[in-house]
Formats: C-alpha cells, structure tokens, sequence
C-alpha cells in the first residue's frame, strides 16, 4: 500500500472507523517507549485499548488490565496491534487467528512485515496493515471519531 494512495487511504480510514476494542501486543508501562505513547493516543480518541505483555500481566497500566496472551483477553477483539518484531509477527498474528471470534484486524506497527502471516490472514477473511501506526493513520487521514 503506497503511502496517500486513494484506496490505502480508504482501507485505513475504514478501519480506524470501524473498529473499538484493540489488543496491543508489546504494550509497554514505560512513558519512552513508543507503545505508550500510540496506547494512550487511542485511549484517548475513545478505543477501548488492551494491553498485552507478560512481563505486565495482571497489573494495572493506564487504567485497564494488562494480559498475558491474546487467549486470556475475556472479550472479543476488533483488531489486534502488534508492537513486536518481525521476527515474533508471525507467531503473534497465529495467535491472534486462533481466537474465537478471530479479530478483523491484524495490524503490524512500523518496520514490521510478515508477508506469510499476512497471507494466512487474508486466507481466513482478517484484514491486514503492515509497516503503518495507527496513530499516524489516525492523524494523517484526520479520522473523527462519533
């Protein structure tokens, strides 16, 4: 997806709208990280935001329960944000595609890509970002959320 291209653009923008609830895999409590900060952006532009990171399980980080792993969220996801790397995207992305109900999104932060992932995804009907934030999505496409 070229960055401004008209269809990237739409595909994103329908996706920022569309979905509520994000499980972000690699969520960090630590105010340097650059999760922290994309996790409490979408807090803030009213996402429900899960955090995912074992070394976090159990505790409370900007407001709401840290998991494990994707399996021990008790709710269903819209999409899931993965602040891993590449190398972990692919495990992370299975992951993902073994809950019930699967998420609609998989998105993969900045710098990572997993083409095979992407395209087990797809095979199972998942959308797929790679490569983008969704808190620059979010800015650049000036999404305004009801």
């Amino acid at each position: 997806m070229p960055l401004n291209d008209t269809g990237a653009d739409a595909y994103l923008r329908d996706i920022l709208l569309s979905v509520k609830t994000i499980a972000m895999v690699g969520a960090s409590d630590k105010e340097t990280r650059p999760s922290y900060g994309v996790f409490t952006f979408l807090q803030a532009h009213s996402y429900h935001v899960i955090g995912v990171n074992p070394s976090l399980a159990g505790k409370i980080v900007h407001g709401t329960a840290f998991f494990k792993t994707l399996a021990d969220i008790p709710e269903p996801v819209d999409m899931v944000d993965i602040f891993r790397n590449s190398e972990a995207a692919g495990a992370v992305a299975d992951e993902a595609l073994a809950l019930d109900p699967k998420p609609k999104v998989i998105w993969m932060q900045l710098g990572i890509r997993d083409d095979a992932a992407a395209a087990r995804a797809r095979a199972l009907g998942v959308q797929i970002v790679m490569d983008r934030c969704p808190k620059i999505e979010y800015q650049r496409l000036a999404i305004r959320k009801a």
